[in-house]
């Protein structure tokens, strides 16, 4: 014991031995101890558990669990370990208080601009020059000083304050209920994440926060790890560290070379036992979180360490010795936090993942861009206009001078001059717009989760509106992965029923029985069923479930043999994977020789086997001409109707003194003796065919990518209805598709693909290499006008690249792994593939409710402009007052946005063809809609404006003193206004020329429930708003007035859709996406996507810099080829398709950092999503 408390005060320092001393008695290691131990890497490690507790064995008893039978879960003994070791549980950030929001919204420009504007205004009210009513001063001040008038000046300065602080507590209130969905979101995803752990002998699956140090887990292949541990046992163990260390090459783990496996890292071949021995913010990931701040209290912790590095800056040795002795990530990290606190920010920045503007946003940022720019130009002509008009009337037409104690009332002009410009520019300004797309998301977001579509990104919900093309797995997806084997090949007789255990061989019954039950992965088992009368349940990998089934059928137990040969007692295992295409177990006898059982891919399985056996349950010799018959009458037959093959086999190795090179896998796994071929049955999903047929009506291409065989594909693709009899569509294997995409030399051609994919509708035996190639190849292609937009499911782990290359990819809920869901926009929680066709109904929503928004708005925006604009220069006054035009451009903007974006997706979404990238947002269509009603409402303004008076016999409100009170006249145009905006708000529910407006309004309670708001809100204003509001209250018969004025509206849109668009060549389309031709060439070498201005100048700068990078690249290779003596065109040579396949540009804090990862024609899986280290 002393021996280990030397080791804890050694590594930890004194406080940490002072905390073990806490812990001895409770447990037999300490939170510090066990820290040290992880930080420790391979040998390293090896040696501090051999010297502090024996080994593996020897830690689990200090922790108090057993490897076999792991811990009792006695809620007390749990509660214990979580308070000496800590929960599996990492603080996250804090969220943004309500007041950082609203501090965050009032930054916006054209608010603070509003807000300086009032705040003068209101001051100069309170101003009150001596000799301010002289009339030298001129006549457009008369009336200033009206008694009780001027003491009223103050409220429009107020009033527009105070509609400020509206806007901007609905924005904040905006942002704060976005986070608070966000998180929710988060958590639920957290939640869902399960992980398998056995407790009292039983293995269960637990949420993954409640996983404590001392459990022992399971791990498998696919996995991401939540906690650290030690090996207790594993096959074929291979693990992607590159998220900790930034190593893209997988890690073997051993228990006689590195037993450590670490949280936040990805099982990608094997499977193990593992205890656990840190979680929490004690667990690898946990330190680096509490490093980059995530942790709680990272704000005290950031002024204390500014301070600090200031101090270390001296002495950075000192301080890399400095930096938490338990922490090896630290260690790793220090230099960067070292050398200065603000580069460390930095890189923090940068880590963020610069995910690119989705298709939506880069249309709408350019759109409102060009829209603020038009905007900002009609409020300066206002300004200038009426300061001129102001200055040339009094000091030139009425000829008088400039007083000094007239000054503050000219300056009070100026101020009004420019509120209204101000106003001008916000209504032009669409505020809305951003409100628009976050509601409309965050509400499709909220209602796709019961559609089990879990989203993760944002952006990939719109995206998929756009789809053209759907890349989709086939088991679990298009069929129920509910898998049970129906046909059977043994001793040379193909039974199309299960057969009856009599009518086989002893001898081969017990051999397939033991090659099932130790072959299949221990955590997969079937149980009984939940409901009585309902199916068994089947955990874990679902053909290994099937075979397992297969079993139980021969009226036989599996788990009696599993018992009898514990998976610890298991010599040596080949696991699944892509590669193979098969699994292999040896098992050690006791006479010294092995047995290896196998099974796979029917047609791998079968090339490797050498015998076969017979009805009497000999081996006989398998030949090639054996095995083309076997593969034509039992294969083949089996696959045309959809059933997956698989082959079992096993293989005896004599007692010889030399044992066999495991290691040298293709020695091993041939010269096999075939035992059975089986074919097992997963049934269509029923809702599938019509969801296929939805899809290819809406114009969306599903194309079938999927390891079966290319038969049982075909079969399944006809059932589900990808491929129709005499459809002149290609269905070919991997291997075809390999040979036809590349070149001689071996790399693949752009070229090549784009002859193949336009008609491929299956492709059969793929590697995940071959489905990333695919999506890779649809995305880039330059065939089609539209570039193609890619949706693509996975569930393995090797699906990753594919996943994140798509435009959107969906992970699967149930069978997906970790790994595919990490690299996923959206999970389908049920598997399904009729949900993804849900997901693209949503995403065309959205597309559609920011459209059906955006001819609203702009509607409103051209109207209110060029009211003020007119008015303002031929009244010296604008119309619609500021306040006025706050509540009809923001409040009435947000409450259009809440109601038009929360419409609910149709069916008759998916009767059109995807709008693609580069479609406008403003169709022709729309902008007819837009420009009908502008020329509708400018005249019934304008007729109100300068006919009202006469029409109502009313007082005229046109040139009126500054300060005069709100006039009938001037009230009854903004009241009509308003009725206007409400009956179009209607009107702009279609945006495709349909003539009813009204269908399906009443289904949506937001929407009528808004309109009736906004209503009865204008009552209130026109009736009580009074000066405020510049509004005087109207009798009945001037309201109905104004009501019939809005409900012309409808009238005048069932005229404009009686116009045909297409006879209305003059009008344009707007709202397009970043066209090819205004992109730089360089930035079309990477990628053909909308980015964000900003970061295009960070990228040219990265561009230049990468290409002298590459130019000294090229030159050192020319110097060597030289040197060498060899021909230096090779040196010269570079191969476009290899070098975009094989290099990976990725961009870590400044332009000038680049990160290469190079990797071989043999890795070439995890060559297309190179992880950042952190």
């Amino acid at each position: 014991m002393g021996d280990m408390a030397n080791h804890s005060i050694a590594y930890s320092g004194v406080k940490n031995s002072l905390a073990d001393a806490n812990h001895e008695g409770e447990f037999g290691v300490s939170v510090e101890n066990l820290r040290a131990l992880m930080d420790l890497r391979s040998v390293e490690a090896l040696h501090r558990i051999q010297e502090c507790f024996g080994d593996v064995q020897g830690l689990c008893t200090r922790l108090k669990t057993s490897p076999i039978e792991g811990l009792s879960g006695n809620p007390v003994d749990i509660e214990k370990r979580q308070l000496a070791f800590g929960k599996n549980f990492i603080p996250p950030k804090k969220p943004k208080t309500f007041l950082q929001l609203v501090w965050e919204a009032l930054q916006d420009v054209t608010l603070i601009i509003l807000e300086v504007a009032a705040i003068v205004s209101l001051g100069l009210s309170f101003y009150h020059p001596p000799g301010g009513d002289n009339e030298f001063c001129g006549k457009a001040s008369g009336g200033v000083e009206d008694e009780g008038e001027a003491e009223a000046g103050w409220i429009e300065g107020v009033a527009i304050l105070v509609s400020v602080i509206c806007v901007v507590f609905v924005t904040a209130f905006n942002d704060w209920s976005k986070e608070k969905q966000f998180r929710g979101l988060q958590s639920r995803i957290e939640q869902e994440q399960k992980f398998t752990v056995i407790r009292g002998g039983q293995i269960i699956q637990i949420p993954v926060a409640e996983i404590v140090v001392g459990d022992i887990a399971q791990i498998k292949y696919g996995d991401l790890l939540p906690a650290d541990g030690v090996l207790i046992q594993g096959n074929d163990l291979k693990i992607d560290e590159s998220s900790l260390t930034g190593e893209s090459d997988h890690v073997k783990k051993t228990l006689d070379r590195d037993p450590l496996v670490l949280s936040g890292t990805h099982v990608m071949e094997g499977s193990g036992r593992v205890v656990v021995t840190a979680v929490g913010v004690n667990s690898q990931t946990g330190i680096i979180f509490t490093l980059l701040g995530s942790g709680g209290e990272e704000e005290d912790e950031k002024k204390e360490k500014e301070k600090k590095d200031k101090k270390n800056k001296q002495d950075g040795v000192d301080n890399r010795n400095k930096a938490k002795p338990q922490d090896g990530a630290a260690m790793e990290m220090q230099p960067l936090k070292s050398e200065d606190g603000d580069e460390a920010k930095e890189k923090k920045k940068a880590n963020l993942p610069k995910k690119e503007k989705s298709v939506l946003q880069g249309k709408l940022t350019k759109l409102a861009v060009q829209i603020g720019k038009a905007g900002l130009v009609m409020s300066a002509i206002t300004v200038i206009i009426l300061v001129l008009y102001f200055v040339i009337d009094t000091f030139w037409v009425q000829n008088l001078p400039w007083l000094p104690e007239c000054t503050p009332i000219y300056i009070q002009y100026f101020v009004k001059f420019f509120i209204i410009g101000v106003t001008v520019l916000v209504v032009a300004v669409p505020e809305g717009l951003p409100l628009a797309v976050t509601i409309s998301l965050a509400y499709s977001v909220k209602k796709m989760m019961k559609d089990n579509n879990l989203v993760r990104h944002l952006d990939a919900c719109e995206t998929m509106g756009n789809a053209t093309a759907i890349c989709s797995d086939k088991t679990g997806t298009l069929t129920m992965n509910r898998m049970t084997v129906v046909q059977a090949f043994i001793g040379e007789k193909h039974y199309r029923k299960i057969p009856q255990p009599d009518s086989i061989p002893e001898k081969t019954l017990n051999l397939l029985i033991t090659g099932i039950s130790v072959n299949c992965a221990y955590t997969s088992k079937i149980l009984p069923p939940e409901k009585e009368g309902g199916l068994p349940r089947h955990v874990g990998n679902k053909t290994e479930c099937a075979l397992l089934g297969f079993v139980t059928d021969l009226k036989r137990d599996y788990q009696a043999v599993r018992n009898e040969i514990p998976e610890e007692t298991l010599y040596k295992v080949y696991t699944f994977n892509s590669v193979r295409k098969s699994m292999s177990t040896i098992l050690k006898n006791p006479d010294g020789s092995f047995r290896m059982f196998s099974k796979g891919a029917s047609e791998i399985v079968l090339k490797k086997c050498s015998k076969v056996l017979n009805a009497t349950g000999e081996a006989k010799v398998f030949r090639p001409r054996d095995r083309d018959d076997m593969i034509k009458k039992v294969i083949e037959p089996m696959a045309s109707e959809g059933l997956r093959t698989i082959c079992i086999a096993y293989r005896d190795f004599n007692v010889t003194e030399l044992e066999p090179d495991w290691d040298n896998e293709n020695d091993i796994v041939t010269n096999l003796t075939c035992l059975t071929v089986v074919g097992i049955e997963d049934p269509v999903r029923l809702e599938v065919p019509d969801a296929i047929r939805k899809c290819q009506r809406a114009g969306i291409t599903v194309r079938m990518v999927t390891g079966d065989n290319i038969n049982t594909a075909r079969a399944i693709a006809v059932k589900c209805g990808i491929l129709h009899p005499g459809d002149d569509f290609l269905c070919i294997e991997g291997k075809e598709f390999n040979r036809r995409i590349r070149n001689e030399k071996g790399e693949i051609e752009q070229e090549r693909i784009d002859k193949i994919w336009p008609k491929l509708r299956v492709l059969a035996r793929s590697s995940p290499t071959d489905k990333h190639t695919l999506v890779k190849g649809i995305i880039d292609s330059t065939v089609t006008e539209q570039r193609q937009v890619v949706a693509v499911t996975g569930d393995g782990t090797n699906d990753g690249p594919a996943l994140k290359k798509a435009d959107v990819g969906f992970a699967m809920g149930i069978a997906g792994t970790d790994v595919a869901k990490e690299a996923s926009d959206i999970i389908l929680t049920d598997d399904n593939f009729s949900s993804i066709v849900k997901a693209v109904m949503w995403g065309r929503n959205v597309y559609d409710s920011i459209s059906k928004f955006l001819q609203f708005q702009l509607t409103v925006n051209v109207v209110a402009v060029i009211v003020a604009f007119t008015g303002a220069c031929i009244t010296q006054d604008s119309p619609l007052k500021a306040v006025q035009m706050l509540w009809v451009n923001l409040i009435m903007d947000t409450f259009a946005s809440l109601a038009l974006a929360t419409e609910p997706p149709t069916e008759s979404l998916l009767l059109r063809r995807p709008y693609g990238r580069n479609k406008p947002l403003i169709s022709r269509t729309m902008m007819k809609n837009i420009l009908g009603h502008g020329v509708y409402q400018l005249i019934v303004v304008f007729t109100l404006l300068f006919a009202g008076e006469k029409i109502f016999d009313i007082d005229s409100g046109r040139n009126v003193p500054l300060h005069a009170p709100p006039s009938e006249h001037y009230t009854i145009v903004f009241n009509t206004f308003v009725m206007m905006q409400l009956f179009n708000e209607i009107n702009a529910r279609k945006i495709h020329g349909e003539r009813n407006v009204f269908e399906g309004m009443f289904n949506n309670l937001i929407f009528c429930t808004i309109v009736f708001g906004t209503f009865l809100i204008q009552i209130i204003i026109v009736q009580l708003g009074g000066k405020p509001f510049s509004c005087t209250p109207l009798n009945i018969d001037l309201w109905l007035w104004c009501i019939v004025f809005g409900m012309g509206s409808l009238l005048w849109g069932q005229l404009i859709a009686t116009i045909p668009t297409s006879r209305l060549k003059f009008l344009k389309e707007a709202g397009h996406g970043t066209q090819k031709e205004e992109i730089p060439e360089e930035e079309l070498a990477e990628d053909v996507e909308e980015i964000d201005h900003a970061e295009r100048e960070l990228r040219r700068g990265q561009i230049l810099w990468f290409r002298g990078l590459n130019r000294i690249q090229t030159q050192m290779d020319v110097v060597n080829a030289f040197q060498s003596g060899s021909s230096f065109q090779g040196a010269l040579r570079r191969q476009p398709s290899i070098a975009s396949q094989h290099h990976d540009v990725t961009n870590i804090s400044t332009p000038t950092h680049v990160v290469f990862s190079a990797t071989t024609a043999s890795t070439t899986v995890g060559c297309e999503c190179v992880s950042l280290c952190m």
